[in-house]
């Protein structure tokens, strides 16, 4: 504790004349206030319970004035002046009972002396000494026993506060020292982290050029896309029955493929008879009497690069028509007359057509009439047929008159 004896300080002067009161009993019910308390507790109440700047605050507001004196004057004045009623120990009562008025209301309810120590053991726990201190100390409970016990418990409160003080100031050097060191690693990871934020910002910024350039070439490419759509629509317009066309184009192919095939069976077949004939005539070298052997003039003879059209007719009869028609070396095509293909290509097949065959059982009015009128306008050879069958076409074509020598070809043909 502080030992100031019972010289008065400077300021003595300017305090109040002091009030003799008499102490109060530890049996009363009256708190003590700090100039009833004994002088060895107004240094740990001053140096605890009050900080410095609030001291030094209520000093000058004692002396009117700007005190210059330094903290430990200060505090040697102010414990000085608690021995007595006066203007500085009222005002310190005063800062007291305020800062510390939960505390105060807290001990309060303390009706005994144990109940005292306990709140005083609790804040001692807690850590919050300074109000509890001041409040045990003022307690009506509060005797010389317990007085004494609180005084020597802040006093070594205070030199564990100081070794901590010590401890927390190394800490706080060495803290000083890890930030330096921080902060200069710190610097360095900001330049870097700057340095790579540079360098992408410059790749993102080449990354949108380019996206802009696609983006363009990207525009450009579907502008000439819309460009060559409205020209070919512009052409689809411009050429009428283009569809039609196609299909026209579409069945020449595959009449010509069937052609093509037509003739490689025949030329194998001409193949094989010459084959078949020179191994009958070896083997009837030695012998006189040759049988005669009848030589089938080739059927490509009779309709050479006829186009013959068959209109109308039974859709299951229609391979057998295409096959007389090819054994005699025509080109087939067939239009239904309006069943199921389309009216507008019946002109077009007429027109292509070299010879006309029109099935009058199986085909529509307007298909009939339009191929009568077809041909009668033309000049073009057309034969009409009642009968849908296969003999009936055969003695049909008998009737032109070019191809006379077909007659007994076409009826061995009927016949198989």
């Amino acid at each position: 504790m502080c030992d100031h004896g019972d010289e008065r300080p400077f300021l003595s002067k300017h305090t109040k004349e002091s009030h003799n009161l008499n102490k109060i009993s530890a049996t009363g019910s009256r708190r003590r206030r700090i100039w009833d308390l004994p002088h060895e507790c107004h240094c740990p109440v001053v140096g605890v319970c009050i900080p410095l700047t609030n001291l030094r605050r209520l000093i000058n507001k004692a002396l009117n004035g700007q005190n210059l004196a330094d903290d430990y004057e200060i505090h040697v004045g102010a414990v000085a002046e608690c021995g007595r009623r006066n203007k500085v120990s009222e005002l310190i009562q005063q800062e007291l009972d305020q800062r510390y008025n939960r505390t105060i209301q807290q001990f309060r309810l303390a009706k005994t002396q144990d109940a005292v120590v306990r709140l005083w053991i609790d804040a001692i726990h807690i850590g919050d000494v300074a109000g509890a201190f001041w409040a045990a100390l003022t307690h009506p409970r509060c005797d010389t026993t317990l007085q004494e016990g609180l005084c020597r418990d802040m006093h070594m409160l205070q030199h564990q506060a100081g070794a901590s003080v010590r401890a927390d100031l190394s800490r706080f050097n060495a803290l000083i020292e890890e930030n330096a060191l921080l902060t200069r690693e710190l610097g360095r990871v900001q330049e870097r982290s700057t340095r790579l934020m540079t360098e992408k910002s410059n790749e993102i910024e080449r990354l949108n050029t380019q996206l802009t350039q696609i983006r363009a070439e990207l525009i450009g490419k579907d502008s000439s896309i819309a460009f060559l759509s409205a020209d070919i629509t512009a052409l689809k317009t411009s050429i009428p029955d283009l569809d039609t066309r196609k299909r026209l184009l579409y069945k020449l192919d595959q009449m010509t493929e069937r052609q093509t095939e037509l003739e490689t069976s025949l030329r194998e077949a001409q193949v094989q008879l010459a084959e078949f004939t020179k191994s009958k005539d070896s083997e009837h070298k030695n012998t006189e009497l040759l049988e005669p052997v009848i030589q089938v003039i080739p059927i490509t003879l009779y309709l050479q690069q006829k186009n013959v059209l068959c209109v109308g007719g039974r859709s299951g009869n229609v391979s057998n028509y295409r096959d007389l028609i090819e054994r005699v070396g025509g080109r087939f095509a067939h239009h239904d007359g309006g069943v199921e293909d389309n009216q507008n290509l019946l002109d077009a097949n007429l027109a292509a057509a070299d010879l006309v065959i029109c099935q009058t059982g199986c085909i529509s009015h307007n298909a009939y009439w339009r191929v009568k009128d077809f041909c009668k306008r033309t000049g073009k050879r057309c034969v009409f047929v009642e009968n849908p069958s296969t003999t009936s076409l055969a003695r049909g074509l008998e009737q032109f008159s070019d191809i006379n020598d077909m007659n007994v070809e076409f009826h061995r043909l009927s016949l198989d």
